[in-house]
């Protein structure tokens, strides 16, 4: 199952979604999304104009505009220079451009470990909190 470019649905910058989005597609989202937003094995995008305030679970994010809501990637999130996140991050790698704002905690998990898994995940979340 390759995901091309061409799989991705927009949200609009004049759109407003409050509710749950599911799917199986990649998300550009430009405009306003409030709920939940459960991509798993895809990316998400908040663009420039975007202003999301759900927790967002996906493959892949990367955050433009603004998010207000805890992330669980499956591989990583990228918050770019203009973002901003408030919000916990649970994913396997995360990057941070200068000027971008986070507020937060961060988990880094190993491939394979999941919501369940082993103490080396106990011993993170204890490590996440303390820090």
């Amino acid at each position: 199952m390759s995901n091309a470019g061409s799989d991705q649905a927009t949200i609009g910058k004049s759109l407003v979604v409050k509710g749950e989005v599911t799917g199986s597609e990649s998300l550009y989202i430009d405009g306003k999304v409030e709920g939940a937003i459960n991509l798993p094995g895809n990316r998400v995008t908040v663009g420039r104009n975007g202003q999301v305030s759900a927790n967002i679970s996906a493959r892949e994010v990367v955050v433009l505009g603004k998010v207000r809501g805890n992330i669980n990637a499956s591989d990583r999130v990228d918050i770019r220079s203009e973002g901003s996140l408030t919000g916990d991050v649970i994913a396997q790698r995360i990057s941070i451009e200068d000027g971008a704002f986070f507020k937060g905690g961060i988990d880094i998990r190993k491939p394979g470990q999941g919501k369940d898994g082993g103490p080396a995940t106990a011993e993170q979340q204890k490590a996440v909190v303390t820090a």
